[in-house]
């Protein structure tokens, strides 16, 4: 089968209400060329009025249609024409020359579209794509718009591998030897039988030859067969996190040395096991699970898939000390997949974030109960060759987790999990608020010691909220400290969630972390894994997950920063509260790293925790907000950079802190101590010292067993008189779909970051390339990531440039007032 990416000459319009209409007569408003993956939702105007409001960081939905315009050849009347599509946000249909080819509601699953019956061969065709993302009040979070993911052309020959059959999985590992299992589907669509032989080479990752078989196989008319057979390879390259060995299967369907049909993938070889005693397993070996959930979208070029995009995030997300993603809450992307594979990061793939109960008016619970097999299914052949996946997520705070219909469901998609792939395991994401939301008062009762009556008194005088999930995210006292643990631990809970718990190989719970420990009394075979916790609570969390077996791992919300549920973790100094109408920021401002790539301090504290780094790390609260209390949520750390360099606020106060694994520490200012602290695990591993600002160095010095360590300085800058643009790739692939990421800053002549700086920089780019996108990790701009001019935040803006389709060369000028200008060139080959 040939396959190639179709991602080229396409337009795009907004028709208004009735899109195929418009398309038929041409009379689509704003018609752009474009090449794909495109999102549409990142160059709308953000609007305070939309549905949407928080939710999508105040971006209104659309109906977008796409067209493309090509040419049939006549040999592929004699063939079989596929088109596949990656991901269209949302309510996809396709139309080929006007009559309805298929279409897919979930905006997260791929699927394939058969173009035989409406192709006119030798002659010139039109396929239309509606994406209807229309409907507001969708999604908890940014979902971008239209054909966000990769495009693909599938030519097959009469005789081929079904697209999307091939499956290889390892079956048994010794210390010298494999067994390996390669499984597909071989199709015949002509009506007399054919006689084959099909080729299967494996290759490790020098392309050197490991196996190869050759299977007789007859295919009869108009039928097709199952091919499955176990291969062995001697002295295995095992898949892990530190070395990501991968190898190459080829497939070769043969008649009469004529090559009929070729199919290649990628695989890695790997077993995985589970226990509550040993914990989780990779390759006989007791791994933790560093985790962080992430969202889908790429930050300031949107929603759009972009394979340099996705690879950027999981290299950041692996050099900032995590081992595994959980994709939340939707299934991942191909091409993050094909990332996390190569770059030996585990992955935790989601569903749905609902089943039955909408967690929004126009969500897609609306659809779930009659597509989720399919969604189920298209999965599972997506994830199935991907040694990093090794587990499905079947929901995320599914709401009838306390019925027994809820139950039931559990069972049947936990099954249809296991049916289709028993290599895996299936949990799902238990949020105990959500989930018990109907039974709080007695819970509540249970707590307090309260009398119902008196606690439908106190519900009555409180401030009454329609805000649903958000509200129950939003209670910080049931979500962290003494209330939270209380309600996590009670009896209560344990009975309303333990029919549903007790469904998968392992329980995933949501900010129930009072419950990772004692479930091991409770059900001592019952694995736990934190499915989404929080990253204030970091100390306590992993020392659970290091001191029992039976807890896997931790999944921090979250480890990037993503568009929507705008402000839910920022702090605010001026009476504002989170989650709300909070306009107009558009980001969330979690994450241990910011939406433009910048690791924020509460990384390397993590880090630190994870006992991955041991040099000291200063951290600076703002100074500007010395001594005010800031409105926040569960979620956020400190409000801290950093940074040494607060202009205008010498002789203030201001609070340093200092994160470290040694038992003590001493900060330094300008060559005076400050002091001597105790830090190390004891002390939650950082110690805090109050001093006022005057310019100059910090410096934090290690103690081990009362001897001088590692150190760590923090200088100030003073001034900043030179621009510095940062390149991650001086040279791409000239595919249209290439990334360069270029990190702009300014320092003083000494080479220091000035954070402090927030002057504009504008941005030209010509030549053989474009601006994908431009911006800053502000969460509360107003700006448009379409802009060439932005205000450095925090000391930083970032510039994405995009690749054409030709050879040569992009020219990127950046400048600033008062700075010498700076240019780059990127070659495209």
């Amino acid at each position: 089968m040939i396959s190639k990416k179709w991602n080229s000459d396409w337009t795009v319009s907004k028709p208004g209400d009735n899109p195929m209409m418009a398309a038929m007569m041409g009379m689509q408003t704003d018609v752009e060329m474009l090449t794909l993956p495109h999102d549409a939702m990142i160059h709308e105007t953000r609007t305070e009025s939309t549905k949407n409001k928080h939710q999508t960081g105040f971006y209104p939905g659309g109906c977008y249609t796409y067209t493309k315009v090509f040419e049939a050849p006549q040999a592929w009347s004699k063939k079989s024409i596929h088109i596949e599509f990656e991901g269209v946000y949302e309510n996809a249909r396709v139309y080929i020359n006007g009559d309805y080819a298929g279409g897919c509601p979930n905006g997260y699953r791929g699927f394939l579209i058969c173009a035989d019956d409406f192709l006119n061969y030798g002659a010139s065709n039109t396929i239309t794509v509606i994406a209807n993302n229309s409907a507001e009040e969708n999604s908890r979070w940014y979902t971008g718009s239209g054909i966000y993911r990769d495009v693909y052309l599938l030519e097959a020959n009469p005789v081929h591998i079904k697209s999307g059959s091939l499956r290889i999985g390892t079956k048994e590992i010794d210390d010298d030897l494999a067994t390996v299992e390669v499984y597909m589907k071989l199709a015949n669509q002509e009506r007399s039988k054919k006689k084959t032989r099909v080729h299967i080479m494996l290759q490790n990752s020098r392309e050197e030859e490991v196996a190869n078989v050759t299977l007789p196989v007859t295919v009869f008319g108009e039928g097709e067969e199952h091919i499955r057979t176990r291969i062995q390879v001697e002295n295995p390259e095992l898949w892990s996190c530190e070395a990501p060995s991968l190898y190459t299967c080829i497939v070769r369907v043969m008649t009469d040395e004529e090559c009929l049909d070729e199919t290649i993938e990628q695989f890695g070889i790997r077993q995985i096991a589970l226990s509550a005693k040993k914990g989780f397993r990779l390759n006989g070996k007791e791994v933790k699970l560093r985790g962080a959930c992430i969202h889908h979208d790429n930050g300031v070029i949107g929603a759009v898939t972009l394979e340099r995009a996705e690879e950027r995030r999981v290299q950041q997300l692996k050099a900032a000390g995590f081992n595994c993603l959980r994709s939340s809450h939707h299934p991942m992307s191909e091409a993050m997949l094909r990332a996390c594979d190569r770059e030996g990061m585990l992955v935790l793939d989601e569903l749905a974030d609902f089943w039955t109960r909408s967690k929004n008016n126009n969500d897609y619970a609306n659809k779930f109960p009659d597509y989720w097999e399919e969604d189920v299914e298209a999965m599972v052949a997506k994830d199935y060759n991907h040694p990093s996946v090794i587990m499905y997520v079947s929901g995320n705070e599914i709401q009838e987790a306390a019925s027994a219909k809820g139950a039931q469901l559990n069972r049947l998609i936990t099954e249809k999990f296991h049916s289709l792939d028993d290599s895996r395991y299936v949990t799902v994401a238990i949020n105990g608020l959500l989930s018990c939301i109907e039974h709080m008062g007695e819970i509540m009762s249970d707590i307090t010691g309260m009398t119902m009556e008196q606690m439908m008194q106190m519900q009555a005088q409180a401030p009454q909220s329609d805000a649903g999930v958000d509200a129950a995210n939003g209670s910080t006292d049931l979500m962290k400290g003494p209330m939270a643990d209380a309600f996590a631990a009670n009896h209560i809970v344990t009975g309303l969630l333990d029919e549903f718990a007790s469904v998968t190989d392992l329980v995933g719970y949501n900010y129930l972390t009072a419950r990772h420990e004692m479930e091991h009394e409770l059900f001592p075979h019952r694995v736990i894994l934190g499915t989404e916790t929080l990253p204030s609570d970091l100390v306590r969390l992993w020392r659970i997950v290091k001191n029992n077996s039976h807890v896997i791992g931790d999944m921090t919300w979250t480890g990037y920063d993503y568009l929507g549920e705008a402000g839910s973790s920022c702090f605010y100094y001026d009476g504002r509260q989170g989650f709300m109408t909070n306009w107009p920021i558009s980001l969330s401002g979690m994450g241990d790293i910011d939406i433009i790539g910048n690791r924020r301090p509460i990384s390397y504290y993590r880090e630190i925790v994870y006992g991955l780094r041991k040099e000291p790390y200063i951290g600076v609260e703002r100074v500007n907000h010395f001594g005010e209390k800031p409105n926040q949520s569960a979620w956020p750390w400190k409000d801290e950079l950093e940074s040494w360099t607060w202009d205008g606020y010498e002789g203030k106060g201001a609070v340093v802190n200092v994160y470290s694994d040694a038992e003590e520490v001493e900060l330094y200012k300008n060559g005076v101590s400050l002091g001597r602290k105790g830090a190390g695990e004891e002390h939650d591993f950082y110690a805090s010292f109050e001093t006022t600002y005057e310019p100059g160095i910090l410096e934090a010095v290690n103690y081990r067993n009362g001897v001088e360590a590692e150190k760590t300085v923090l200088k100030s800058a003073r001034g900043a008189t030179e621009l510095c643009v940062e390149v991650d790739r001086n040279v791409l692939k000239a595919d249209g779909a290439d990334l360069s990421y270029l990190m702009i800053s300014m320092k003083d002549e000494a080479g220091t970051p000035n954070l402090q700086e927030a002057r504009e920089v504008s941005v030209t780019v010509e030549g053989a390339g474009t601006l994908q996108g431009m911006g800053n990790a502000d969460p509360g701009t107003e700006n448009s990531y379409d802009n060439h001019t932005w205000k450095l935040y925090d000391g930083y803006v970032l510039a994405v440039v995009r690749s054409g389709f030709e050879a040569g060369e992009i020219r990127v000028t950046i400048s600033a007032e008062g700075c010498a200008k700076k240019e780059v060139v990127l070659g495209i080959e």
